[in-house]
């Protein structure tokens, strides 16, 4: 596991349990132009930088028809990140948030979301704009964007 810098004023670190509780299954790699975490955007809507997603072999028969969508939701595994801290002090904000309130890759479960728009599909293949992770960070799924059910305007946010 990696070094990680100590908790900033007002975060809160846990001990994390030893076992986990569920088994996940790398179904690829994403490819960025981003080679650490701290070198991702913070905003993925502000950028549009091209990345490749890299299905491996097993999986691949599970693209069939996919390139039939504009967008795909990936979620990708921030094997990078630390996994402790609950409660952290985001530059954005004035005071510390709970992790469940911020879109921090800083998680129990480093899970990544991204919602990206697919551009070309070459075999297990996929080209797209505004990914937002590191390079080779392990791809756990890919979804179908649904504009009708995935979009909610009058979300509000903390």
């Amino acid at each position: 596991m990696p070094e990680f810098k100590p908790p900033r004023p007002g975060e809160v670190a846990i001990t994390l349990p030893p076992a986990t509780d569920a088994g996940l299954v790398f179904i690829g790699r994403i490819r960025s132009p981003w080679p650490t975490p701290d070198d991702c955007p913070k905003n993925i809507r502000e950028r549009n930088e091209i990345g490749i997603v890299e299905i491996s072999e097993p999986y691949v028969q599970g693209l069939k028809d996919i390139e039939r969508c504009s967008h795909v939701i990936l979620l990708y595994w921030l094997d990078r990140s630390r996994r402790d801290l609950i409660v952290q002090s985001p530059s954005h904000a004035p005071e510390p948030r709970g992790v469940f309130a911020l879109r921090s890759p800083v998680r129990p479960n480093p899970i990544g979301l991204a919602v990206v728009e697919l551009l070309k599909v070459e075999g297990g293949t996929l080209t797209v704009r505004s990914v937002d992770c590191a390079d080779g960070t392990p791809l756990i799924d890919v979804k179908p964007y649904f504009a009708s059910i995935d979009s909610v305007p009058d979300a509000r946010r903390p």
